[in-house]
Parts: C-alpha cells; sequence; structure tokens
C-alpha cells in the first residue's frame, strides 16, 4: 500500500533531524563522551534500519532529465585553495592522476582518459545535504567496484578511503584535508560511482573537477569531492580523528545513510 511517508522520507528524516543538531559546531552534545556514545548508537541504528529495511543492494530512486533542478547548490569547497590543484586544473586535469593504493595487488595509478575510457554509468539522483537542502542532478562516471576490481582487494580490506585536494580547515597535522569513507559492501553497491560527468558536461570545478565519489544512498557530506586518492584499508581507526571523515573528526555520523 502506498503512503504519503515513504521508508526513505522516514530515514532522511531521522538522520537530517541528528545532522541538522550537529551543523552549530559548539553543539555540546558532540563535546561529550556520553553524547558521542548516543550519536554512535545512533548511527548503527541508522546503518541497520537501511540495510534491514531495504536491502544491502537497494537502489536509491532515480529520475528523467525532466526533473533535473534547474540550480544545483554547490556545497563545500567551491575550488581548492591548493598550488598543486591550481597547477592541475590550468592544464585542463592532463597531469592529474588518481592514485589506488593500500590493501590491492595491483597499484594503480589512472589519468582521466583512462577512466573515461571504462564502461560508464549514467544516472539521475537526488543529492540530499544534512543542512536540510535537495537538488536533482545527472552524474555520469564508472562504477568504482569495476576500479577496485582493476586494482584487485586483497583479503581482510573492509573500507576505502578516499583523499581529497581541498583544504577546508588548515593544521599543522594535516587534518585540514578533505576525506572520507565507505565500507566494501558500499563501495560496490551499483549506484557508487567515480564520477566525472554531470548534466551532460564536464564536473564543474564547484562541484568537484575532475572527479567526486557519488554514494547515493547516504547524505551530501560523503559525495567527497576533488579525489586525488583512493586508499583500501582494514580499518580508519588511525587515519587522522580516527572517525573515518572530516566531518565524522568533528562529531557527523559514520553511516549516513538515506
Amino acid at each position: 500500500m502506498k503512503t504519503g511517508f515513504s521508508r526513505r522520507q522516514w530515514l532522511t528524516t531521522l538522520v537530517s533531524g541528528v545532522g541538522g543538531a550537529l551543523l552549530s559546531g559548539c553543539d555540546r552534545i558532540t563535546q561529550s563522551a556520553a553524547g558521542g556514545s548516543v550519536l554512535r548508537s545512533t548511527e548503527k541504528l541508522t546503518m541497520a534500519s537501511q540495510r534491514g529495511l531495504l536491502g544491502r543492494q537497494a537502489m536509491a530512486p532515480e529520475f528523467s532529465v525532466a526533473d533535473l533542478s534547474p540550480v544545483f547548490r554547490a556545497n563545500g569547497t567551491q575550488a581548492p585553495d591548493s598550488d598543486e590543484y591550481n597547477r592541475l586544473l590550468a592544464n585542463q586535469f592532463a597531469d592529474w592522476r588518481l592514485q589506488i593504493r593500500g590493501l590491492v595487488e595491483q597499484p594503480l595509478d589512472l589519468t582521466l582518459a583512462d577512466l573515461k575510457r571504462l564502461p560508464s554509468r549514467t544516472q539521475i539522483t537526488r543529492h540530499d545535504c544534512v543542512e536540510g537542502w535537495s537538488a536533482i542532478g545527472q552524474w555520469t562516471g564508472v562504477a568504482l567496484g569495476r576500479v577496485l576490481d582493476a586494482a584487485r582487494v586483497k583479503p581482510g580490506a573492509r573500507y576505502v578511503v578516499f583523499y581529497c585536494a581541498d583544504e577546508l580547515e588548515a593544521s599543522l597535522d594535516g587534518s585540514g584535508r578533505y576525506y572520507e569513507s565507505i565500507d566494501l559492501l558500499d563501495a560496490y553497491h551499483p549506484q557508487t560511482i567515480l564520477a566525472y560527468g554531470m548534466n551532460g558536461q564536464d564536473l564543474p570545478v564547484a562541484h568537484g573537477a575532475p572527479l567526486r565519489l557519488r554514494v547515493e544512498r547516504q547524505l551530501g557530506y560523503k559525495q567527497a569531492k576533488y579525489l586525488m586518492r583512493i586508499e583500501v584499508v582494514t580499518s580508519f581507526d588511525k587515519v587522522w580523528g580516527g572517525r573515518g571523515g572530516y566531518w565524522e573528526d568533528r562529531g557527523y555520523e559514520w553511516y549516513a545513510g538515506i
């Protein structure tokens, strides 16, 4: 029976409500050990709810070209303040390479042309931001699972960590560099792609050129932009703050399923 409030909408509301509380930055809940424990418990519930109710391979809704948003806000960094990135951009990313490292049999250094030669996938999906807005965009890229297969993931691997060119906050230990992570289950989901195109054009700088992650069953902050390196690991405990992502190190949930 069809209802006016889908399970996807219910999960979005649940996660957005928690995420919205975190946006203040000085939220006392995120600063306390007890509060952190509560949030991590909520995160486990969210992941269990999505994977239990919706299924491990359930697809995020896809839309038509007629549904594309006339304006798609660029969240986070609009252009990395990095000499290295600016050099790559000036040469239209001809010298850019995506490194695949970690627990793989075959480390890779892929050019944008290499990625575009692989079979592509185009999907029109809704981007849901933890700030409460959403937009529908068309994304074209290569399945992350196909790239991981080319690198031949080793036994014992559990997570994929994405390192980006943008720094939102300078710090001595480098923790201002944006990074994200997902588990292998989401990495091999058919809608998880490394996108180099948006709305029929090359990916704009404001939206993550030359390459960004699209993991469509999670909130916007998981969609890492300006990808530079991918590392396959058993654990992300020792990566910067140890919570699996830039915003996660600052109190957000690691699993941001919708």
